[in-house]
């Protein structure tokens, strides 16, 4: 991106907001490469096998911000921030539906040896820390956002600071006692 492309990105955000299509034209270009960029982070966390490439992330992801309805976006970051909350959502309801929730998913009786190789502990990990964050969503929702944008969004302290309008010490904050308290809840969902 050219140092303008901030602007530009957000004037082209902010113009598609109010309706104007062909902004959305100018504006995929501009941050094709951005998203492309973050679901490729999120895909190395996956198993190898995954069968969800990370170019099918960025279009899925693409295609339910397009049939968003009612966002007013306002700037780069919070576009990011959205995008990124939308691909751990498209990951985590990838993984449920191939059957690797903890509680049981669509459940088969199989034998031991055969169940211990179909599921995948990063699926598994996935759905965890997903329901980690729904939980500490409910209690601390701005710490959750503080983790969907600095683990998932690959925002700086600074981009999360200024989407969540709080000081850039808060978000550090927030993101060190998150972390904290998620590795605890993941650990008791593993077990």
């Amino acid at each position: 991106m050219t140092r303008t492309a901030p602007e530009e990105v957000t004037l082209l955000l902010k113009a598609w907001s109010s309706g104007d299509q062909a902004a959305l034209d100018r504006l995929m270009p501009l941050v094709y490469g951005e998203l492309h960029r973050l679901a490729r982070r999120y895909m190395r966390r996956e198993r190898p096998d995954h069968s969800l490439q990370t170019t099918d992330l960025v279009h899925e992801a693409y295609l339910r911000l397009v049939d968003a309805k009612g966002i007013a976006w306002q700037e780069r970051a919070q576009f990011f921030a959205v995008s990124a909350t939308l691909m751990r959502r498209i990951l985590v309801e990838f993984a449920r539906s191939h059957g690797c929730s903890k509680r049981g998913g669509q459940a088969q009786k199989v034998k031991l040896e055969e169940g211990c190789s179909c599921i995948s502990p990063r699926d598994a990990d996935l759905v965890c820390l997903d329901e980690a964050l729904e939980t500490l969503a409910a209690f601390d929702p701005r710490k959750a956002k503080v983790v969907e944008l600095r683990f998932f969004g690959g925002l700086s302290v600074a981009e999360a600071a200024e989407v969540l309008e709080v000081s850039e010490d808060t978000v550090l904050r927030d993101w060190r006692l998150a972390k904290v308290w998620l590795i605890r809840e993941i650990r008791s969902c593993a077990t």
